[in-house]
Formats: C-alpha cells, sequence, structure tokens
C-alpha cells in the first residue's frame, strides 16, 4: 500500500536524518512515489544484488536492510547523491546490512555474476544507444539463476504518463536535480523485445495501483 512503512524502510529512511534538507525530502518523496516492496518482493532472499542508478540508495539500503544475506551494490553517475548514499551506509550498526556504493560513468558496470540486477526508473533519462548498452550488460551478468528487474514508468494509462512527464521535465531540466536530459519514456514492451532477444524470459506487471504514476515491473529470468 502506498505510503506504508515496513521496518527495513523506516531504518533505511532514517540513516538519511543529518543529510541536507532538500536531500531528506526527496528520500521521503521517493518512498511515497516509488512501489519498492513491490521491486524487493522480486529479489532473491540471499546472494549479490547489483542496483543500476542507485541515486540517494534508499532502495539499495532497503534491499540490504531487509533480507541480511543480501550483498547490495548501488551504482550511480550522481557523485553528490553517492556520498550521501556512503553517509547514510555509514551509520548502519555492524552487521546490520551488508551494502556498497560507487559512481560511474554513464554505462560502466561492475563484474558480475549478480544473482538480481535492479534498473529503477534510471533509462528514461539514457538516450536509446545507452539504454540498449546498459540493458545487455545486465543480461550479460546475470548469474545462471539470476532476475533482472526493471521498474520504469510505462505510456499507459495517458493521464497517469503525462502526470509523471510533467514531474521529470521539472526535476531534470528546471530543478536540474536529476541527472540525465534526455527524457524519453519508452513503452516497457521495448525492453521486453530486447531482453527476449538476450535469451531471458520475461513477463511485465503493473504496480501502480493507488499511486498517480504508471509504474511498471519487468521480470527478466534466465
Amino acid at each position: 500500500m502506498i505510503g506504508t512503512r515496513p521496518p527495513a524502510a523506516r531504518r533505511a529512511i532514517h540513516l538519511f536524518d543529518d543529510a541536507p534538507r532538500g536531500d531528506r525530502f526527496h528520500v521521503r518523496a521517493r518512498w511515497l512515489s516509488c512501489p519498492f516492496p513491490a521491486i524487493e518482493r522480486h529479489v532473491p532472499v540471499a546472494g549479490r544484488v547489483l542496483e543500476v542508478g542507485c541515486g540517494h540508495g534508499l532502495l539499495s539500503l532497503y534491499l540490504a536492510l531487509s533480507q541480511p544475506d543480501r550483498v547490495v551494490e548501488g551504482i550511480d553517475i550522481d557523485e553528490h547523491k553517492i556520498v550521501l548514499a556512503r553517509q547514510a551506509a555509514d551509520r548502519l550498526l555492524p552487521g546490520e546490512a551488508a551494502v556498497s556504493f560507487a559512481a560511474v560513468q554513464p554505462g560502466e558496470m561492475p563484474e558480475g555474476p549478480f544473482d538480481a540486477i535492479v534498473v529503477n526508473d534510471v533509462l528514461y533519462l539514457m538516450p536509446e544507444a545507452l539504454r540498449r548498452s546498459v540493458l545487455a550488460a545486465c543480461a550479460e551478468r546475470l548469474a545462471p539463476d539470476g532476475v533482472l528487474l526493471v521498474k520504469e514508468v510505462d505510456t499507459t494509462p495517458r493521464w497517469k504518463f503525462r502526470v509523471a512527464h510533467a514531474q521529470e521535465v521539472v526535476a531534470t531540466r528546471i530543478l536540474k536535480y536529476t541527472e540525465g536530459a534526455d527524457l524519453e519514456i519508452a513503452p516497457m514492451h521495448d525492453f521486453e523485445d530486447q531482453l527476449v532477444e538476450h535469451g531471458l524470459d520475461v513477463t511485465i506487471q503493473r504496480v501502480d495501483r493507488g499511486y498517480p504514476h504508471p509504474h511498471a515491473l519487468l521480470v527478466a529470468r534466465r
């Protein structure tokens, strides 16, 4: 349910209590606007997990705190957000969660294999060529039984699409708070077609009930 905070989510959010006010607001708004629990349910309870485009690291922290046997790595091109993610991780108690963060160049990926790779609201910020390259790299780095989760906003229903698009225009082009200026929201089935070409079994489900944005979750397995 929108706004519900499991214990791991409450803990992850409180790790940002000493962050600048604007970043604290962004973290809390992010939880309210994105169906993180719907993503978490598909992540294996143990193993190596990569989040591509982790931003402040809220989802990575939530995944690591939800299951202590997950080893989570978050990467992002925004060095400011990675600094805050690392500061939040430094506030974890010894042995509380296994999570780390790294700043990377666009398209740069750590070596696999990963038991799960999560891409959450990132692809729409990339030009098409980079998007395809990132998805291909994710497919290549999956472990034999691994799962790739792609949560993006879809292009339907149209009224939700218009809400999401307007919000992202403000974030990327006006406030310039989010890295990436291409802002091309593609139908989820475009990503499905590419991943099928890479030999993955793909399903898409709606996860936008109760949210004003057209959230959809692509689940791809090898």
